[in-house]
């Protein structure tokens, strides 16, 4: 008798998403040679070969009043995709990050009879905290990266496990800072900034005029400083170089030199960097990068998420959350200024005690996040498959 190849369905959400994405289908093929493996990915997975039904850019949405414009095409691409996946009837259903898109498509498939799991969890924890009985009747298993989140579903009884950070994993803890450099043909003594404004277009366009204003200020403050911009696809290195000749950056004496990705290697390479919040933050801490964070959304998501309090917590950047302190300054919303990020980035920059001390504590959550995530959560993921 023949046994079939095993099945997975994956739905990844954007750049992250397809990282995590391809690290969990390499960590499942060593474990299972034969997997079949379909759904929504990036170019990662498609390597680590999964068939592509449609792109993880197409879930790169931010905030809740910019999804309305797009709900009609995610609605669309969600009925798709349930009528797919219950024809070719996976062993398993992956939603990776994009929890409003795969929560709602998890739920009609366990309900269907299919196992479902949750990779990353959303941010139940901070706001919208009742969502864990959905998440309950939705997934059989959320696969968490951080410590904290794995507690909170257990105290809510939910099938919930720990694997670490694949990121962790796949950066050294002790980044080759000059390799780095010469990579990006960066001189081994120059005073080096990274500007990350997101991996997002609405990102970009809330950030990007910001991060270039703190760039231009920064250099009025320290001459000869210079700034490299990592940009996660043409798009957005357009966007980004419209804000700079917006700004008249040449003329102005600031220096940003704009990247096709690399972002981990400018990241590597720099001093300090001014991200966006989100997976950008974990990774400057990963490659040892002091930071300033700044986060900003539609201003009547703004008001939904902070003027009504739906969103209750100390800090909102990876960093200080990990750490439950201030670890590395963060700004919202209208707090955002050139001015503000310059500032707090030249106090950045300051050698001393206070930056070997941030980065002691930048090696210790590496540390605590270095478990071979990929490999934990491929192995949570065929035993709720009852495959040895």
């Amino acid at each position: 008798m023949t046994t079939r190849a095993l099945r997975i369905a994956v739905v990844a959400g954007e750049t992250s998403g397809d990282q995590l994405g391809a690290a969990l289908l390499a960590a499942l093929r060593t474990r299972a040679p034969g997997l079949q493996v379909r759904g929504v990915c990036g170019p990662l997975m498609r390597a680590a070969g999964c068939e592509a039904i449609a792109d993880a850019r197409e879930l790169a949405v931010m905030g809740l009043v910019e999804v309305l414009s797009h709900l009609p095409r995610l609605l669309r691409l969600r009925r798709r995709l349930r009528r797919e996946f219950l024809a070719w009837q996976p062993d398993v259903f992956i939603g990776i990050d994009a929890p409003e898109f795969n929560l709602g498509l998890a739920s009609q498939l366990h309900a269907a009879g299919l196992r479902t799991v949750q990779y990353v969890s959303p941010q139940v924890w901070a706001w919208r905290k009742r969502r864990v009985r959905a998440i309950a009747r939705a997934c059989d298993l959320v696969l968490c990266l951080l410590p904290f989140e794995s507690a909170f579903y257990t105290r809510h009884a939910v099938r919930a496990r720990f694997v670490g950070h694949p990121l962790a994993d796949q950066i050294p803890l002790d980044a080759d800072r000059a390799g780095a450099r010469s990579a990006l043909g960066l001189a081994a003594g120059a005073a080096v900034v990274a500007l990350l404004p997101g991996s997002r277009r609405g990102e970009v366009a809330r950030l990007g005029p910001d991060f270039v204003a703190a760039a231009v200020a920064l250099a009025a403050a320290m001459p000869g400083i210079e700034f490299i911009a990592p940009m996660a696809s043409p798009e957005l290195r357009a966007l980004f170089e419209r804000a700079c000749a917006a700004a008249g950056v040449g003329a102005a004496g600031a220096r940003i030199r704009v990247l096709d990705g690399q972002a981990r290697l400018a990241l590597q390479a720099a001093d300090a960097a001014l991200v966006a919040s989100g997976t950008a933050s974990l990774e400057a801490l990963l490659c040892r990068c002091p930071m300033v964070v700044a986060y900003r959304v539609n201003p009547v998501t703004a008001f939904l998420l902070l003027g009504l309090q739906i969103v209750r917590v100390r800090h909102y950047s990876l960093p200080n959350l990990l750490a439950a302190e201030t670890l590395v300054p963060e700004f919202i919303q209208k707090a955002v200024t050139g001015q503000r990020l310059a500032a707090a980035l030249q106090a950045q920059l300051v050698g001393g005690e206070r930056r070997a001390a941030l980065l002691h504590r930048f090696r210790d959550i590496h540390l605590s996040l270095q478990l071979d995530g990929a490999a934990r959560a491929a192995d949570a993921v065929l035993e709720l498959m009852g495959t040895p």
